[in-house]
């Protein structure tokens, strides 16, 4: 094993003190081409091409002498230092940190970052990592060949965001394009690149007035000023139960939107950060908004022009990024991007059959009776769904006499697709 192993981070900048003399006394030198073609590098170290850090962690395993690993930005944050102090390598390793890819992007965009989501894109995680900048206002993705600017774009299609392109930070081709996420797939963009992705509606200020934060990540306002989910129904009116602004009364939540079930059908969902949820047949928004709420992204779907209109205004009150679609299912879901976990509030066997025809990992419903309950039941087993059913009734108690308010009785049911589940 290697003497000592020294991680170097680079941003562009004159090597300090510390890499320069752990540079000096290296017999092997790891790095991209950009890093074996520093004048600090000993022309007498073995020098090997960084591909897989893993091959490299094992040439440093078996060396005789001292290591150097040379890695863009900070190698502690997404970078090798992961790997290499891996258990199965079993390298002790000291870091000489540099400024981070992510730290330069915003700087040259002379914006905050304390708010921002950070995630990685590759071939494997673009669709995900799209999913945070559906859900997000600011994210910072580090990209990587074959999902870049072009593909996070192509991926967005139809959600509106702005793009911070940086291309090769901290060298002398550097360069930085601002511009909006429907033009950047008709451009060429070299790597390495960050994208910053900014756009949506802003969530509530922060209570003292500020507009900073106190934990990396969130936006100002978190957390949301309403804690909770699976809110009652006075959360999405004016306090009156059931009921909107302006809406006449009985107008309020439908039968598919009560606190009870939606709490049943999100526990089933998970909801989480990278997912897209697809709420097919929204109405008021509520369960959309709180899936928003758990980090997830989502498209609402929905018939009704005035039901779409709800689901945006909840969707600007709780602070939630949605995108909301008008339209007919199944029709409509055809243009659709793949989805993670599906929750359809209504439509019937067709609707569970285009869904499960996507093959989410998880399909949830529900049904007003048994018979309704059989025929989605066996559309979601003949979609290879493994299906579960439970009858589930609320009773709504006025405290103040302690009498009964409102009954209600559904079939609740969902589905979990045994291949995608298994492959997670």
């Amino acid at each position: 094993m290697a003497d000592r192993v020294t991680v170097i981070g680079w941003d562009g900048s004159p090597l300090t003190a510390a890499a320069r003399s752990a540079l000096a006394a290296a017999t092997l030198v790891a790095g991209a081409a950009h890093h074996l073609a520093l004048p600090e590098v000993p022309p007498g170290a073995e020098r090997i091409r960084l591909g897989s850090v893993d091959l490299v962690a094992r040439r440093i395993a078996g060396h005789r002498g001292t290591a150097v690993v040379l890695a863009d930005g900070d190698p502690g944050f997404f970078g090798v230092v992961r790997t290499l102090r891996a258990p199965q390598h079993g390298l002790e390793v000291e870091v000489v940190p540099a400024v981070s890819s992510v730290a330069t992007a915003f700087a040259r965009a002379g914006m905050p970052w304390d708010d921002a989501q950070i995630v990685v894109a590759h071939r494997r995680t673009l669709r995900r990592a799209v999913n945070v900048c559906r859900a997000h206002t600011k994210v910072a993705v580090l990209t990587s060949p074959g999902a870049g600017p072009a593909e996070l774009a192509l991926l967005l299609e139809g959600v509106h965001r702005t793009f911070v392109i940086c291309e090769e930070l901290g060298t002398a081709r550097e360069q930085v394009t601002v511009l909006t996420s429907d033009k950047a797939a008709d451009h060429a963009w070299r790597d390495p690149n960050v994208v910053i992705v900014i756009g949506g509606s802003a969530g509530p200020a922060a209570p003292d007035g500020t507009g900073g934060g106190w934990i990396g990540g969130r936006d100002p306002g978190y957390p949301p000023a309403v804690r909770g989910w699976a809110l009652p129904a006075q959360e999405y009116g004016d306090g009156r139960p059931g009921e909107r602004p302006g809406q006449a009364p009985g107008q309020g939540l439908g039968e598919g939107e009560s606190a009870g079930l939606r709490a049943a059908q999100l526990a089933r969902l998970g909801p989480r950060t990278g997912d897209l949820v697809w709420d097919i047949g929204s109405g008021s928004g509520a369960l959309a908004v709180e899936a928003a709420r758990f980090g997830a992204a989502v498209i609402a779907v929905d018939t009704d022009p005035d039901a779409c209109g709800r689901t945006t205004a909840a969707a600007r009150r709780f602070g939630v990024q949605l995108h909301v679609v008008h339209g007919r299912a199944p029709y409509i879901l055809e243009d659709l991007p793949e989805p993670d976990v599906v929750r359809i509030g209504g439509g019937g066997v067709p609707v569970v059959s285009a869904c499960a025809d996507r093959r989410p990992e998880r399909i949830v419903t529900h049904a007003s009776t048994r018979d309704e309950a059989e025929a989605i039941g066996r559309a979601l087993a003949e979609g290879g769904y493994a299906v579960e059913c439970a009858l589930l009734q609320s009773v709504e108690l006025d405290t103040d006499a302690w009498s009964e308010r409102d009954r209600s009785v559904v079939f609740l049911l969902s589905g979990v697709h045994e291949r995608r589940e298994a492959s997670r």
